[in-house]
């Protein structure tokens, strides 16, 4: 590969997003390299100080019109936007969500990724949780975030891509509330473009989840947006969270409401269909001991994952009652 070909750190931009992240955003900032190309900061209408100290740090800053129905995807196009406008030169974006911090080493390990394969699109590494250790639900994102090594389907809210393939998809769907990376690198690998996880460390996140309720309300996010993401490819060849909405189905839905549907007809003896979860709670402890984790982890990762078909369930139900009705789109937030 020539010299002229190599990307260098001043090659990438930074879009950040945030609202209201306080403290999480002012860490995030810091962790930004100066040498990259430029920063941008897209702020979703915050009432706290983040936009004069996202300013007073050297960052680029988009105050998006909150008049306008808000997502997490029409902040990074609006970020990306203005990469494109002020900066074109640019060959690199990184994304990454204001509540998160950048690794030191991420950057350069990314860019060299990228210069390996020059069909790869994204990069991904590993995103870990600040403090796992505050709460059960910050310890399962933890667990969650760490997805196999290698080539991927998808990858999360913090990535590094090609700003021209970006750019070839036309970005990401401001119309999903949640889901719209999975969808936008759903629509890249249909052009022959490829994502990748990396081992390297890549971002800190700050879940700051400490209840239950956040637990459930993030999980009724989740299975919306498997809901929308198979409502639009299900069916498809990629068969887009086909697995995940069947799962959500049967045991969120079809378990529950067949053991409370036959009480009377079986005097009460459908309850024992309940038990049914514990085959399932075994399944994911095995899975999650297969992959190498503690014996503690896959138990409180098992646990979680059981439990969650509800919430998941619920989302679905969200999701295609106001695709009937055809309600408005509404954010549903755990924080």
């Amino acid at each position: 590969m020539t010299s002229e070909h190599r990307h260098t750190i001043r090659d990438v931009a930074i879009v950040a997003i945030g609202r209201n992240e306080g403290e999480r955003l002012k860490r995030c900032i810091r962790s930004l390299p100066p040498q990259v190309g430029v920063v941008v900061y897209v702020d979703s209408g915050s009432l706290d100080d983040s936009v004069p100290f996202a300013r007073d740090h050297g960052c680029e800053v988009v105050e998006l019109d909150m008049s306008i129905p808000f997502t997490a995807a029409r902040a990074r196009n609006a970020g990306f936007a203005l990469v494109q406008q002020q900066r074109p030169e640019l060959q690199l974006v990184q994304f990454i969500d204001g509540d998160c911090e950048l690794d030191e080493n991420w950057i350069r390990a990314g860019i060299e990724a990228l210069e390996e394969d020059r069909d790869l699109a994204v990069v991904c590494g590993r995103r870990r949780e600040i403090a796992p250790q505050e709460s059960s639900y910050n310890q399962l994102c933890d667990l969650e975030w760490d997805t196999p090594i290698g080539e991927a389907v998808a990858c999360g809210g913090d990535a590094l891509m090609r700003v021209a393939t970006v750019a070839e998809v036309g970005g990401y769907d401001e119309t999903l509330i949640a889901g719209e990376e999975p969808e936008m690198c759903l629509r890249m690998r249909r052009l022959g473009h490829r994502i990748r996880r990396i081992d390297s460390e890549m971002t800190r996140h700050d879940a700051q989840m400490t209840k239950f309720s956040q637990w459930w309300q993030r999980n009724v996010r989740a299975g919306y947006a498997y809901a929308e993401g198979y409502h639009r490819y299900g069916k498809q060849p990629e068969r887009l969270n086909r697995r995940a909405v069947l799962s959500n189905i049967a045991w969120g839905l079809g378990l529950p409401l067949a053991a409370i549907a036959l009480i009377i007809p079986t005097h009460g003896w459908s309850l024992a269909m309940l038990l049914l979860y514990g085959v399932l709670h075994r399944r994911i402890f095995a899975a999650c001991m297969s992959q190498g984790h503690e014996k503690r982890d896959a138990s409180l990762y098992a646990r979680y994952v059981t439990l969650g078909k509800l919430p998941q369930a619920q989302g679905f139900i969200q999701f295609y009652t106001r695709l009937i009705f055809r309600g408005q789109r509404k954010l549903i937030e755990y924080k």
